[in-house]
């Protein structure tokens, strides 16, 4: 009987190397799918937000509005040059929705001097198309956001009125 007990012993010490082998194996093999499943997934990550600031970039990308909602406020003091503006952008598909005189801290102004546009909501696009449209160059077009206007742009006409195609067109 003891030289039976032995090879069993045997038996057992020579699985429990093969199945201590086998786990080691096995540990080795999850830990590898693993690292591969991670670098896999932190590559997808960063194709996806590579594509995701792509989009913004191309949505940053300022188109102008089909319908532009506007003010043309008077800064020169010539009686019915607003309103001659006002008709010119109307006639060009643009929306005026108010027409009146620049007031600065509630004071009229009529001490501007170069016409000007303002882009009120953040698509300048909109501001530079007002401004092509009345033969205003670019340099002449100026952010100020505010929550508190519920309209694109703002046409400040000043003292060079004269000089754009609403009057300089009609003459």
């Amino acid at each position: 009987m003891l030289a039976k007990r032995k090879p069993k012993k045997n038996i057992k010490v020579t699985q429990d190397i093969k199945s201590s082998t086998i786990n080691i194996f096995y540990n080795i093999l999850i830990f590898v799918i693993a690292v591969v499943i991670i670098y896999l997934g932190y590559s997808i990550y960063l194709k996806l937000s590579k594509k995701n600031s792509e989009l913004s970039s191309a949505e940053k990308k300022e188109v102008a509005a089909e319908i532009i909602q506007l003010d043309v406020l008077n800064g020169c003091g010539v009686s019915g040059v607003a309103d001659r503006f006002t008709d010119y952008l109307r006639a060009h598909n643009f929306d005026v929705v108010e027409l009146g005189n620049y007031k600065v801290n509630g004071v009229v102004n009529y001490n501007i001097n170069e016409t000007f546009v303002i882009d009120r909501i953040g698509n300048r696009a909109n501001a530079l198309k007002v401004a092509k449209e009345l033969g205003i160059e670019n340099v002449k077009v100026i952010q100020q956001l505010n929550e508190d206007y519920f309209l694109d742009v703002s046409l400040i006409i000043g003292k060079d009125y004269y000089k754009l195609k609403p009057i300089k067109g009609t003459e």
